[in-house]
């Protein structure tokens, strides 16, 4: 059995950035009706975009 830990929240730095209306409306359709945010929709993209990027990918 996994033992349980108390969950601790990464640090945040906030950021501010500029998309494009097209990427900000292709977000914001794909969550809609979701339980996510906006932020969170783009952090894990990074995440995952990163870890192409780490791997050999383009």
């Amino acid at each position: 059995m996994e033992k349980f830990k108390i969950p601790t929240i990464p640090r945040t730095t906030s950021k501010s950035i500029r998309f494009p209306d097209n990427i900000i409306e292709g977000v914001e359709q794909a969550i809609q009706d979701k339980d996510c945010t906006f932020t969170a929709f783009v952090v894990e993209a990074v995440r995952v975009a990163l870890v192409n990027v780490s791997e050999g990918g383009e």
